[in-house]
């Protein structure tokens, strides 16, 4: 994982391993593109957006036939990023 990414967790109150900095070497999070959004590679793919083309239902063929320059893995370590980054978290409850 990259260094801004890894900061991103911390400040998250993540707590790694230091062999789990390597499930997401493939994102990044840079303050001078996306405003420091945890992207895919240094390109402009946010995580989200990934997240985003799952939850909709596109499989990995779907979206890497829609965004070539991705690759299976991309879409692997967003899920496991954001799954990490959820996990970390509070969430507040609301209830019903």
């Amino acid at each position: 994982m990259s260094t801004n990414a890894m900061m991103f967790l911390q400040s998250a109150g993540e707590r790694r391993l230091p062999e789990e900095g390597r499930r997401h070497d493939r994102i990044t999070v840079d303050p001078e593109k996306m405003g420091g959004t945890p992207c895919i590679r240094g390109m402009r793919m946010p995580v989200a957006t990934v997240v985003g083309m799952v939850a909709e239902g596109m499989t990995t063929g779907d979206i890497l036939g829609d965004h070539p320059d991705l690759e299976a893995e991309d879409i692997r370590q967003a899920l496991r990023f954001a799954a990490h980054a959820v996990d970390y978290r509070e969430i507040p409850m609301v209830s019903h």
